[in-house]
């Protein structure tokens, strides 16, 4: 292949990571390897720079570009690396002019990223290696949690409109697509800025009524404070709207939540929870948790763990606290690093122990499964199933479970 897109971070990424690679191929590159970045820790941007230099060991004749989040909000860090021979800012990345750009190009093309307004459909139609598909349905956030560098490496909010969306949507359950994943910065602020203000839910509603061939639709993370009531009715009144919500909590403690400028409570949390529990039986629920936020105490750490069952959260992702100069967090009171790994640690111990009960409750159960590879699959619920046998990637199978192995479900 004449050009490798190597992705770091988050689903938007795995978008613009096929619109990186189709833009590269049209503009001939070759033995081209682009490496996509993320910032949202310091370890992520770490492991970036890490990768580049084990390519360019590994490939001392290829062109490497290196874009992303982390060039975006560390530009002169990616551009004194001697490894890399292009570094595009995430707009930059996305323009077909910037891949045409030629020989003469600066090294390093990172603009503005808080003066890009508006958000294009990407027209994908396959996903390599992929067996659900992704569309962007928004891009940048409009809010400034205290701990978060995201805001500066994608701009403000804005919105792909609701037609361009169903249209990729259709597209893709046409090339055989049998999941759809709604991804984005921020997409529960979906729409603030197009006509007429649509929230989240009405754009929801409208694939599933424009498009009923459909066969799976998912949302990536969402903040839970601003779910409409719209979206909460596809959830109770359609099934292809699938049972698994991930939440932005970030923590379980009101003072901390405070402190990170989040925008709800440990009450709001719990009480979401519950409420889409009644509307939905069978939904599950993933959540991004921070250990270790500054000034965070032992009490408040509890909480934070406590909020795992008071929420019956069922996939959780842990974050080690990590300073990202620049924040407000990061000139806060830091909690020891020791301390800081050993409330990951418990947190993420906490989250074994309930993904184990949600196992627990589906043995004997059959699932639909969406095969990912020919030997691994995902029920509606995003758990993990291994198959008894192997089947072709992209197919929904109705499957007894016959028990577990603590991370992942294994069929009879």
């Amino acid at each position: 292949m004449s050009v490798e897109v190597v992705t770091f971070g988050c689903r938007l990424n795995a978008v613009e990571s096929e619109v990186i690679r189709r833009n590269a191929e049209s503009a001939g590159c070759s033995d081209t390897v682009v490496v996509n970045t993320c910032a949202v820790t310091a370890e992520a941007v770490r492991q970036a720079r890490q990768a580049i230099r084990a390519l360019r060991r590994e490939r001392p004749q290829a062109n490497i570009v290196v874009t992303g989040c982390a060039v975006q909000t560390e530009p002169q860090t990616f551009a004194a690396m001697s490894e890399a021979d292009r570094v595009l800012g995430n707009a930059e990345k996305l323009s077909t002019a910037a891949w045409n750009a030629g020989d003469d190009a600066p090294k390093s093309m990172v603009g503005d990223i808080m003066a890009v307004k508006g958000a294009d459909a990407h027209l994908i139609d396959t996903f390599a290696n992929r067996t659900r598909a992704f569309v962007q349905v928004q891009n940048g956030c409009d809010h400034r949690c205290t701990f978060c560098i995201i805001p500066f490496g994608r701009g403000n909010s804005r919105s792909v409109p609701m037609d361009a969306v169903v249209e990729d949507v259709r597209r893709l359950v046409a090339n055989d697509y049998r999941e759809v994943v709604l991804t984005g910065v921020d997409i529960t602020s979906y729409g603030a800025d197009l006509p007429g203000a649509p929230k989240l839910g009405a754009l929801v509603r409208q694939i599933l009524r424009q498009v009923p061939e459909l066969r799976r639709l998912r949302l990536s993370s969402i903040d839970s404070v601003e779910a409409d009531a719209d979206l909460l009715d596809a959830l109770a009144g359609d099934e292809r709207l699938m049972p698994h919500l991930h939440l932005s909590l970030q923590s379980g403690d009101d003072l901390i939540l405070k402190r990170m400028k989040r925008r709800h409570a440990r009450s709001d949390a719990i009480a979401f929870c519950a409420q889409v529990r009644r509307l939905r039986s069978d939904v599950v629920f993933g959540a991004d948790m921070i250990a270790g936020f500054p000034t965070e105490t032992e009490a408040m750490a509890q909480n934070s763990l406590d909020l795992v069952d008071e929420c019956g959260l069922t996939h959780l992702h842990v974050f080690p606290f990590s300073s990202r100069p620049g924040t407000p967090a990061a000139r806060m009171p830091q909690v020891a690093r020791d301390v800081v790994k050993e409330r990951a640690w418990r947190l993420r111990e906490r989250g074994a122990l309930a993904l184990a009960r949600h196992l627990d409750g589906e043995v004997g159960m059959t699932v639909r499964v969406l095969t990912e590879s020919r030997d691994t699959g995902r029920t509606a619920q995003f758990t993990k199933v291994l198959l008894a046998r192997p089947a072709e990637p992209g197919l929904l199978l109705d499957l007894k479970v016959a028990a577990h192995n603590g991370r992942q479900l294994l069929a009879a």
